[in-house]
């Protein structure tokens, strides 16, 4: 399988790193919105919300801010409606691109991410125009620098993963959808130590792009939907080199 590239392109920094993290929390946040607006804003109660927190814990949330979420709601704050809607496009040069979104606002949401595709050369277009080229896998990335590259690719197969693949001392390791949790949790019990992990749409193949304009106008549209609040996550099938 071809290497993640989508990790290895925004992933260089640690202000990137961070703005990654950053949007890791606001996911939960409105993901227990949504828990507690279904079945309320106890746990013991919410099976949802349990497990929403359960995985919130393993991605790191602190539980500070789990414990603010709750003590809002808990007080009688009524939750958000949010909603999970994926909308999907062509960048430049044809490049596949699909725009995980979270919100309260379809319309907003819709006219942001038509907006970004206009601007920088792009389209927005009909549902399930793009994501026949991608697989839906668990990705689970894993900090090489100080481990054996065989052993690591045992173990992760050994606990169910379907593939894996390393690139500059990151080892990157695919599931299936339904198995990425029972992986995630038996990696992480074993000490490996897990940069990022989630469900997402990774490319077939991937495409370059020769043209400087296309490069620049691919560059930006993917920073401006990184910003967005309501984005939560842009996948690609854009090899950059960079």
């Amino acid at each position: 399988m071809s290497g993640h590239s989508k990790w290895h392109n925004i992933q260089k920094t640690k202000g990137a790193a961070d703005a990654k993290r950053a949007k890791v929390f606001t996911k939960y946040a409105r993901e227990i919105a949504i828990a507690i607006r279904e079945g309320g804003a106890d746990p013991n109660s919410n099976s949802k919300l349990s497990a929403t927190i359960s995985r919130a814990k393993s991605d790191n949330v602190p539980n500070d801010n789990i414990n603010r979420i709750l003590q809002k709601y808990q007080s009688g704050a009524a939750a958000e409606n949010y909603e999970y809607i994926n909308y999907e496009g062509y960048g430049p040069a044809g490049v596949a691109v699909i725009v995980e979104a979270l919100t309260d606002n379809r319309n907003r949401t819709v006219a942001d991410v038509r907006h970004y595709f206009d601007k920088y050369g792009g389209n927005l277009g009909a549902a399930n125009c793009v994501s026949w080229q991608f697989d839906k896998k668990g990705v689970i990335i894993i900090d090489g620098e100080e481990l054996n590259e065989d052993e690591v690719m045992m173990q992760a197969l050994d606990a169910g993963a379907s593939d894996f693949s390393a690139e500059d001392k990151v080892f990157e390791v695919y599931t299936e959808p339904d198995d990425f949790e029972t992986v995630k949790e038996a990696l992480k019990t074993a000490g490996l130590p897990i940069l990022e992990s989630q469900v997402e749409m990774v490319p077939q193949n991937y495409i370059k792009l020769t043209s400087e304009d296309d490069i620049k106008n691919m560059t930006k549209m993917l920073e401006v939907m990184e910003d967005n609040d309501d984005v939560q996550n842009v996948w690609h099938n854009w090899e950059n080199e960079e």
